[in-house]
């Protein structure tokens, strides 16, 4: 930044004329100055010592050591940022730092549905930097960033944008909110030391484990009798799905120790056969609301009209969460509005709605469920379902 070079004139530009004291106030004139000196020098000694680090820090590099094992030199000081892969925006819009994006990947034009854009509906503004899953070299060094975070990738690749553009490559790992909590924690600290957003990081951090935290004591020591069997359809992946998509390691189920009817089937995404949903036939359904016409056809079907959940009406519509990625705000949202239906007492304080504005706004600085509600429809009890003849 260029030092001012503005002056003090009067607005007719003429010079100003001395004024003459008031009876009585000479002498308190002439003390002024030497009242205000000692808070003068230290103002000014103040401010040249920012302006000091400001410009050491503009020419000096420092060397993080990034998720896949690289060592990059990057700016002491970053302005402009851009990420590409599936995730590296929404944790640069996680810990507070919009501001230094200079461009996006396309999909974050396209569709505005995840809740980081609805926080931040200015990001889809922002320059192309190309396709998504990494972006396109040329398009990137057109927005001059500073640094480059890429998540979802190998070090060769890294290597190679890194040699095309000219500018340091950041790898992240995305971690999940599960198992490898540890690991998106460690993406976080990582990115704040280098977008100088530490205490930031920490205090997301701190919220993360609360919250979490928080949904283990409602539901610890449940009783084994008082845990309805759940089944969750409808869940996206790599586009929606019907009844027959699941995910046996649903986290926000998991989050309040539901008795996932699926949980046997491995860790990851599922689809199943009919017979086998019909055998378990759950005392109560969730369903992604991104699937949701997929799977109200699919429970129009004669045979799931069979099923409990159908015939007692316990349907619930949950917000889809598994877009370019986990969304992690609203996988603890789902979490609280699941406790809240299966075990009305233990979250019998929590309004799911106002705690799933108390999420976004913690992680995006924005209540964005009324937006999210408008686009997939928001948590409840789903349409009864009339199976076909």
């Amino acid at each position: 930044m260029r030092p001012s070079t503005n002056t003090r004139t009067r607005p007719n530009g003429n010079t100003p004329t001395k004024a003459k004291a008031a009876p009585g106030t000479k002498g308190a004139r002439k003390a002024l100055p030497a009242l205000f000196l000692p808070v003068a020098l230290v103002l000014s000694l103040a401010l040249l010592g920012a302006g000091c680090s400001q410009g050491q820090d503009a020419g000096r590099t420092v060397t993080v050591t990034d998720m896949a094992g690289r060592t990059v030199e990057v700016p002491a000081q970053v302005d402009r940022v851009v990420g590409v892969g599936a995730g590296a925006l929404r944790l640069i819009a996680y810990l507070d730092a919009v501001d230094k994006v200079v461009g996006v990947e396309d999909i974050e034009k396209r569709d505005r549905n995840r809740p980081y854009v609805m926080a931040h509906p200015e990001l889809a503004d922002l320059p192309s930097i190309g396709p998504m899953h990494g972006g396109e070299a040329e398009s990137i060094v057109a927005q001059e960033p500073d640094v480059i975070f890429w998540a979802y990738t190998t070090a060769r690749e890294a290597d190679d944008l890194e040699a095309k553009t000219g500018i340091p490559v950041v790898v992240i790992d995305y971690g999940d909110l599960g198992e490898r909590r540890t690991v998106l924690y460690e993406a976080l600290r990582l990115m704040a030391e280098v977008l100088g957003r530490q205490d930031r990081a920490e205090d997301l951090i701190a919220y993360i484990e609360e919250t979490v935290a928080d949904l283990a004591r409602r539901t610890a020591g449940m009783p084994e009798e008082r845990r309805p069997s759940v089944y969750v359809g409808g869940i996206g992946f790599r586009g929606a799905h019907g009844i027959l998509s699941t995910e046996p390691s649903y986290e926000p189920l998991a989050f309040v120790d539901g008795r996932n009817v699926a949980a046997g089937l491995g860790p990851e995404h599922a689809m199943i056969d009919s017979e086998m949903l019909l055998e378990w036939d759950p005392d109560i359904i969730f369903v992604d609301r991104g699937g949701l016409s997929l799977v109200l056809d699919d429970l129009r079907r004669p045979e799931f009209g069979h099923l409990r959940a159908v015939r007692d009406g316990r349907l619930y519509g949950l917000l889809p969460f598994n877009y370019y990625t986990c969304n992690y705000t609203t996988v603890l949202a789902n979490a609280y509005y699941i406790g809240t239906v299966l075990y009305p007492a233990r979250f019998a304080n929590v309004d799911p709605e106002a705690k799933a504005d108390e999420i976004y706004e913690a992680f995006l600085g924005k209540p964005v469920y009324e937006s999210m509600a408008e686009a997939f429809g928001g948590f409840g009890v789903l349409q009864r379902v009339e199976a076909g003849p």
